[in-house]
């Protein structure tokens, strides 16, 4: 069986099964949760790009992981758990921002918000949708656990890689919370910006599986550390480049109304430069009276140009580029076995020049 070529579809394999075994004792013990069930499956099978997971498949190759061997299906079980510690960040992150919508749908909160509305219950519609996306991320991320715990692999293989397991969970949860803080006392430095892009999104989404991944083939501290490395600066340009598509992605393409972050308020580098960069009071101005306004279409397209007009724009993409190049050559003093450096490689590029 080829996993590396249906990697994909292997992850998905593992996330349907272990969706409908969690969640069959409590759907025969109280029916009434089986909705919430239903809304959870939906949204970790309904998209998403997988690419937690995959970082982590391609370390564990790369460490020395051998898809022909015992190990393969509880490997792909356990890199299949981060998808669940996703689930419960972007349920959670679309609440906290207020987001209407997630991947051309409405989100966990507005969906449960609407089904208060149309039968009519009790109380408001918002506090049920509130709790019910609180209480769904919540179960996602304990569901988590249970995924990656069960994973059939040999207690040292997943004792070795939890430690990464373990300092993921309390990160995400550490970059939400300082996402929300830097937002609350205004702190638009671009120092403050890159702070939540380390601790939020790069330790995250590619550091930590990368870790996870190499941690269950064996692998040794200098390799890690190499991982880490390049995980560090990808996963930070990543980030960058979610900042500009917020900003200038086509809706129909990310899934998201244009121009969402800065109607939420995101302190991002984009806007933090955009600020330090604008030699005209006007523009400042402009920039700093859009941070978590409700702004229009045409307002949203002047923004857009200021930014672009400052050189804020240019100056992320320069910070992409000088990031995912330090990443490759990261990557490179981690001598991974190929196909994986190749394939880690090309993740780099496709995570930093995406659409959507």
């Amino acid at each position: 069986m080829d996993f590396d070529a249906n990697l994909p579809q292997h992850l998905e394999r593992h996330l349907s099964a272990f969706l409908t075994e969690a969640g069959a004792d409590i759907r025969a013990g109280e029916p009434a949760f089986g909705s919430g069930v239903d809304a959870l499956t939906r949204f970790v099978l309904g998209g998403g790009k997988r690419l937690r997971p995959t970082f982590a498949w391609w370390a564990w190759r790369g460490a020395g992981g051998d898809p022909d061997g015992p190990d393969t299906e509880g490997v792909l079980r356990a890199v299949a758990s981060l998808e669940l510690v996703q689930a419960c960040a972007l349920i959670h992150d679309d609440l906290i921002d207020s987001s209407d919508s997630r991947r051309g749908r409405p989100t966990v909160h507005v969906s449960h918000a609407r089904e208060h509305r149309a039968h009519g219950w009790l109380g408001a519609p918002e506090a049920f949708g509130m709790a019910a996306a609180v209480l769904l991320g919540d179960l996602a991320l304990a569901w988590a656990d249970d995924m990656y715990t069960g994973a059939p692999l040999p207690p040292a293989t997943l004792a070795a890689a939890h430690p990464a397991w373990r300092a993921m969970r309390t990160e995400v949860l550490a970059g939400q919370y300082l996402d929300v803080r830097t937002q609350a006392v205004g702190d638009t430095t671009p120092e403050a910006a890159l702070r939540v892009c380390r601790l939020k999104t790069a330790a995250y989404t590619v550091q930590r599986p990368l870790h996870l991944g190499a941690a269950l083939a064996g692998a040794d501290e200098a390799r890690i550390a190499a991982l880490h490395g390049f995980g560090g600066d990808l996963g930070v340009a990543f980030q960058l480049r979610d900042d500009l598509l917020g900003v200038f992605g086509d809706p129909s393409v990310t899934g998201k109304p244009a121009g969402d972050d800065l109607r939420e308020g995101k302190r991002t580098l984009l806007v933090a430069l955009g600020l330090q960069m604008a030699g005209d009071p006007e523009q400042r101005k402009l920039i700093a009276d859009a941070i978590g306004a409700d702004l229009a279409e045409d307002e949203v397209d002047t923004v857009r140009r200021t930014l672009t007009e400052v050189g804020a724009v240019e100056a992320v993409e320069a910070r992409i580029t000088a990031l995912t190049s330090t990443a490759l050559t990261a990557l490179e003093r981690a001598r991974l076995a190929e196909p994986a450096a190749a394939r880690l490689a090309a993740l780099a590029e496709t995570a930093t020049q995406r659409v959507s």
